[in-house]
């Protein structure tokens, strides 16, 4: 739900969000507007869990980065974001960040969609990522399906049948997409 509030900086968003009205809620700030984030479904938490789970046993293994989960936001081009799952890595963010929102934008990000995203939110925030040089998935459980965004190349649409990929950003890591949505 996008709140009435006039356009403003990231800087008033930065100081609007730490007052303690707002402590037991989560914001985004996209295209200069508070977007209040709602709790999604249960179905869209269970399916963010399971990517995140995977990312965070391949970070621990390789000693990697760190994962956050849909309490965390990262600053990406002067928009605050939450995402279901972020991914950063030690090498950028060698020690754990303690603000608000992290001012380093993650290495990769998962986008559960549920019934309350607004798609011109997350088209706005796919492109901002995107040009901060974030990976996307973008996981669509009504179609059983995961959307790939690399930087510089063609999303791919992955099926039910097909491994999701972790690429230059979590190299060798691999996840059947059906392991996503499994019970």
């Amino acid at each position: 739900m996008t709140l009435k509030t006039p356009v403003m900086t990231p800087e008033q968003f930065d100081a609007w969000v730490l007052q303690p009205e707002q402590a037991d809620k989560s914001y985004e700030f996209i295209a200069g507007e508070i977007v209040e984030k709602m709790v999604s479904n249960s179905e869209s938490s269970y399916i963010g869990y399971n990517i995140g789970a995977a990312i965070h046993n391949y970070a621990r293994e390789h000693d990697s980065g760190r994962i956050s989960g849909e309490q965390a936001g990262f600053m990406v081009n002067g928009e605050r974001y939450i995402p279901d799952v972020g991914y950063i890595s030690k090498a950028r963010q060698p020690v754990r960040n303690k603000d608000a929102y992290n001012p380093l934008a993650p290495d990769l990000v998962v986008e559960v969609i549920s019934p309350t995203d607004r798609p011109k939110n997350l088209s706005r925030k796919i492109a901002n990522y995107l040009a901060a040089g974030v990976v996307v998935w973008v996981v669509l459980p009504d179609d059983l399906q995961i959307d790939v965004y690399i930087p510089g190349q063609p999303v791919e649409v992955l099926g039910i049948e097909d491994r999701l990929d972790g690429g230059n950003v979590l190299p060798g890591f691999s996840l059947p997409v059906k392991t996503a949505f499994a019970d």
